[in-house]
């Protein structure tokens, strides 16, 4: 793998040690200081970042047949995770929370676009294959973030019912919608693509503010996941979490390279695809578990060990890439 990659890589993981050291020594304090930290990055830098990209996002100039090779695949295992999790949590574990299936399918789906991924794409295969990963990164919240919110807020709302809330089947429809719209995800990236279609580009002030906002993003949430290494550790659903780590590492690129060679996509595309699907978890799958009180040790060590895993499976991918016929 390249040097610049490596650097990232060890500069990403200084600064969750620095997260854990914090969390460590109560620099915050002895309450929640994770979920305190979660909260302000899930209400305030990432709704900027996500309005603020929608804004500025391209439609007319997207690579559908790119973008259709890798969602599709991504979606598939994303809704197949959720549904063989409700199965397994509801023989298994009926104790833990009902968002817990759209936790872990998060997990196995949701890739660290930014940190690992605009590095990785830059240095490999320069301007061509960035533009086709910020592509990518455009649509990867709005598709499988709102999915996985969707299905949490529906299992909330079934729980509501089921525990006697005296909702009917279309009052439940209605209260997964609106939660599913009302959301510190889902509305940014509603009210950005519509601020774009209204009124195109943002004035020169607000686009300022909500840069500077998002450009917390990645810090924050880094030390975050070192915050919650302090407070949960590895141990807890290390082999749950195994099983996530390895659909996300080898299943989803598996399933994204077979479906972008099949219809037809290759070269830098083709490569971008299945590197891009071969991503670590992101960290905004832990702040999906911290939203909905579920499953955060197991979602923190997803996190870092999907991260550790990267290095080794990333070479394996492209020497894979290398080795794959060419369509004519």
């Amino acid at each position: 793998m390249p040097g610049i990659l490596f650097l990232k890589l060890f500069a990403i993981f200084v600064v969750v040690g620095i997260g854990w050291v914090v969390g460590r020594l109560q620099w915050l304090g002895d309450r929640d200081a994770a979920r305190t930290l979660s909260n302000v990055a899930f209400y305030i830098f990432i709704p900027a970042l996500l309005f603020r990209t929608m804004v500025r996002l391209d439609v007319a100039h997207l690579p559908w047949g790119l973008l259709g090779a890798y969602f599709i695949p991504a979606l598939l295992l994303l809704f197949s995770a959720y549904a063989w999790q409700r199965r397994v949590l509801a023989r298994q574990n009926p104790a833990l929370p009902v968002t817990a299936p759209s936790v872990r399918a998060m997990g196995c789906v949701f890739g660290n676009n930014v940190q690992v991924g605009l590095p990785l794409m830059a240095t490999l295969f320069g301007e061509a294959g960035l533009a086709a990963h910020i592509a990518l990164i455009s649509l990867h919240s709005l598709l499988l973030m709102t999915s996985a919110t969707v299905l949490a807020e529906n299992d909330l709302a079934r729980q509501r019912r089921s525990d006697g809330g005296g909702e009917g089947r279309w009052r439940t429809l209605a209260i997964t919608a609106r939660s599913s719209l009302i959301h510190p995800v889902v509305l940014p990236i509603l009210c950005g693509l519509a601020w774009q279609g209204l009124f195109g580009s943002l004035p020169a002030l607000a686009d300022e503010i909500l840069l500077t906002l998002s450009q917390a993003v990645i810090p924050v949430c880094l030390v975050l996941i070192g915050l919650s290494l302090a407070q949960y550790g590895l141990r807890g659903g290390l082999r749950q979490a195994s099983h996530l780590v390895a659909l996300k590492l080898l299943v989803l690129p598996l399933l994204v390279g077979a479906v972008s060679w099949g219809v037809g996509v290759t070269g830098t595309p083709l490569a971008v695809a299945v590197l891009a699907a071969a991503l670590p978890t992101g960290v905004n799958a832990l702040i999906f578990a911290q939203r909905y009180e579920a499953l955060e040790a197991e979602a923190t060590t997803v996190v870092v060990v999907s991260t550790l895993g990267f290095m080794f499976t990333a070479p394996l991918w492209l020497v894979v890439l290398a080795g794959m016929p060419s369509r004519h």
